[in-house]
């Protein structure tokens, strides 16, 4: 009798083990799940997983609400919505059905046979500005990670004013009495759902690193500094951008519930019950309307006690290992000129104009005596102002309290051209891509570095499926060479490995190195410190 429980026992342990590899199932918190596998392909993928109900009617605008328990087999084939939004970015492409507020879903990629793997998991949250981007895009397609060992989780959160909206009414219901972080609340949820099932797909939980680039990379520093998120985490990267002024920094409450107030005014909305029927296409449209208040994360004393400078310089984020750097030409010089030609008097100009009797000192830091010198040193400056400043100072803040060490990249490759079937489109000022009529009369700079976001392909080993670029040998070159360094580090906290060039961990001691990547990557020194610092002088006042 003991034999034959022995062997049944066996038996389940057997199947239990298998059951990824052969059946692409698995049973999480909320019931079983069926993924797919592409042909030849040791991933398997798990697409529009819930990770919280809904959040439409009574509960729009509240924190995310676990989500339901589902009988039979829920088929994973296929993405979920992606949340509310308007067209906004050139360079998105999402495999979704569409858009809707019944957005909160992720997906898993995973390389496990066997639920007992215990494999690194990274979770990457997607970039936009707050207000666009879902977890669909192929660009942060995770199999080509997958492939290198690691779990691979993209997650969806509520974007704009579904994500971020604050007002009184919404404080004194919340059960935390904070409101306008709901975006960032959802990203928590989603962390909290891998402590529960990530070792369901192979991934082990006390493994976890997070990762995002732009308005992801800010929720990446947003998460390190919460209290609610910071011990879900053993290292996280930071593509461009940190939750620091003046990029999508979190504002006190009380400001963002004047907006908020202003806005219900702005739609003639005189109650929350108001403020919810109003269709979701409906409230979209009204936020671009003229005279609409921005929607802005905020400092809540929930998710957020303080301001992320304050509570880094406390040492009161995640102490964890950072890898973390931006592109070398984030946004070409019109971010700061405007319409105004690149010339030296404009240049002067527009320094007198940003910093007064300070502008001497800009410009010693940001020479130029020719105009093809204005070019590069605006296009540093406007680069610095739009996302690399708080950046750095998100990786010097970790460098001074963090006690972990702190890997810092530039990343210098620029894309080649785009294809011949792209006809007359053109590059846009961030990153994107500029499309139709508008192209005819879009600015075209002329790449003095590498565009924002441009390096995402690259690390995430995805660029044949970014049809826009003929790329080249290089480029793979390139890309292999980041996306190994990522993988190493998601594994080890390292990112040294493969035979690639050596990366010098900082921790807190000049001078400080940085790895720049591009065809031929290699390790440099710090030069630029005396412009962030000039920087700081503005935006730590």
């Amino acid at each position: 009798m003991k034999k034959s429980f022995l062997a049944v026992l066996l038996l389940v342990q057997i199947a239990t083990v298998k059951v990824i590899a052969q059946t692409n199932q698995v049973t999480v918190e909320n019931g079983t799940l069926e993924g797919v596998k592409e042909a030849g392909s040791p991933v398997s993928i798990f697409k529009g997983i819930p990770f919280a109900q809904p959040p439409v009617g009574d509960l729009r605008w509240k924190e995310p609400q676990p989500a339901k328990n589902w009988t039979g087999v829920l088929k994973a084939d296929h993405f979920g919505n992606n949340p509310m939004q308007r067209p906004i970015f050139g360079d998105m492409g999402f495999r979704s059905a569409g858009a809707s507020e019944d957005c909160l879903y992720l997906n898993v990629w995973t390389p496990a046979k066997t639920m007992k793997e215990k494999l690194p998991v990274l979770v990457y949250f997607y970039g936009g500005g707050l207000a666009a981007g879902d977890g669909s895009e192929p660009r942060y397609d995770g199999e080509s990670m997958a492939k290198k060992g690691i779990v691979v989780l993209t997650v969806n959160y509520r974007l704009g004013i579904f994500g971020f909206f604050s007002h009184p009414e919404l404080t004194a219901e919340s059960p935390n009495h904070s409101s306008g972080n709901y975006g960032y609340l959802d990203q928590n949820a989603a962390l909290l759902w891998v402590q529960k099932n990530v070792a369901k797909f192979g991934g082990d939980p006390k493994h976890v690193t997070i990762a995002g680039e732009s308005a992801g990379s800010i929720s990446v520093s947003v998460q390190m500094a919460s209290p609610l998120s910071k011990d879900l985490m053993i290292a996280a990267i930071g593509e461009s951008g940190a939750g620091i002024n003046p990029t999508l920094n979190s504002i006190p409450l009380a400001d963002a519930e004047k907006n908020g107030v202003t806005f219900a005014a702005h739609v003639k909305a005189g109650s929350l019950a108001e403020l919810r029927a109003i269709p979701a296409k409906d409230l979209l449209d009204a936020v671009y309307q003229p005279g609409s208040t921005p929607m802005t994360p905020t400092i809540d004393g929930y998710l957020l006690p303080k301001s992320l400078p304050a509570i880094f310089e406390a040492g009161e984020q995640a102490k964890i290992p950072i890898l973390v750097g931006w592109n070398s030409a984030e946004v070409p010089y019109q971010f700061m000129m405007r319409a105004d030609a690149p010339t030296l008097e404009n240049y002067k100009k527009t320094l007198t104009t940003l910093y007064g009797d300070k502008a001497d000192e800009a410009m010693k830091l940001y020479p130029a005596s020719t105009d093809e010198e204005v070019v590069k040193s605006a296009t540093a400056l406007s680069s610095d102002r739009f996302i690399v400043y708080s950046t750095w100072k998100w990786a010097d803040l970790q460098m001074q309290t963090g006690g972990k060490p702190v890997y810092r990249y530039l990343f210098s490759r620029v894309r080649p051209a785009m294809t011949a079937q792209m006809g007359n489109a053109t590059a846009g000022l961030a990153g994107g891509v500029v499309k139709g009529d508008a192209a005819k009369a879009a600015p075209k700079p002329a790449a003095v570095g590498a565009a924002h976001a441009s390096e995402i392909e690259y690390a995430m080993g995805n660029l044949a499926t970014n049809k826009v670029y003929a790329w080249t040998p290089d480029d793979y070159k390139v890309s292999a060479t980041m996306e190994n360094y990522f993988a190493n580090f998601i594994k080890t906290g390292n990112p040294n490995g493969n035979g690639q060039p050596k990366w010098d961990a900082n921790t807190g001691k000049a001078p400080v190195k940085f790895m720049n990547i591009d065809v031929k990557s290699e390790q440099q020194t710090e030069a630029d410190r005396e412009r962030y610092l000039f920087l700081d002088k503005e935006y730590m006042k």
